[in-house]
């Protein structure tokens, strides 16, 4: 099996963007939602985005954002993929798609297998799923909680997808073993504190990731 896929979620300064790209992570994702605590402003983006350039595949990531929001922030990161993490409808991320020409990324709450299930209405409009743990209905933000969720809801699921929701280098291994995912995302569980991204444990994290993509086992996604 070739190798994992590995996103690094939340990056908001210099230096955790360059930990994340020394690291080896295929993608750095960057938080367009100010109730996140890793939201990051136009003008940051725009300076880490820069340095990105061509080192790594930006992701720009929001939630239920307008056009107009999209359009700056698109202007501002140069992101080379979009990832909506809200209540988007598979119409809202084809349109989305058409108007800027980028692979898109569509985050899904994961609860039960109903919610696995639904997910198949995104195939189209999306290049991509990231399946994520369902947020409580009072939650401030849609993701980046620490939560997991029963990964053997997603044991063996085809297509192209993301697994995130309470990985972080200690279980990452367990968890792509338990899903066959061919895709991982990290946020809280590679941070020191809320929103605050910590070097070592990107390494560990990415490195984690790929000794499981060098000895698994497809029967066990079947």
């Amino acid at each position: 099996m070739s190798d994992i896929r590995v996103k690094i979620c939340g990056l908001s300064t210099l230096p955790t963007l360059e930990a994340t790209i020394a690291a080896g992570a295929d993608m750095a994702g960057f938080v367009f939602f100010e109730k996140s605590p890793r939201h990051i402003s136009l003008e940051t983006a725009r300076a880490l985005g820069a340095v990105a350039r061509g080192r790594i595949r930006k992701v720009a990531l929001s939630v239920d954002a307008s056009d107009a929001d999209l359009d700056a922030m698109v202007e501002a990161l140069r992101p080379d993929l979009l990832q909506l993490h809200g209540s988007e409808t598979p119409e809202r991320v084809g349109a989305v798609r058409a108007r800027f020409g980028l692979p898109v990324i569509k985050a899904i709450g994961v609860a039960t297998a109903a919610d696995v299930a639904a997910a198949q209405a995104y195939r189209d409009a999306a290049d991509s799923l990231l399946f994520d743990a369902k947020p409580a209905p009072d939650a401030a933000v849609p993701g980046g909680a620490g939560v997991r969720f029963d990964w053997e809801l997603l044991r063996g699921h085809a297509g192209d997808w993301m697994l995130s929701g309470g990985l972080d280098p200690a279980n990452v291994a367990e968890a792509l073993r338990a899903t066959g995912a061919p895709a991982a995302d990290v946020s809280s569980g590679v941070e020191s504190a809320r929103g605050v991204k910590d070097a070592g444990k990107i390494a560990a994290f990415v490195a984690a990731a790929r000794r499981r993509s060098g000895d698994f086992d497809m029967a066990g996604a079947i």
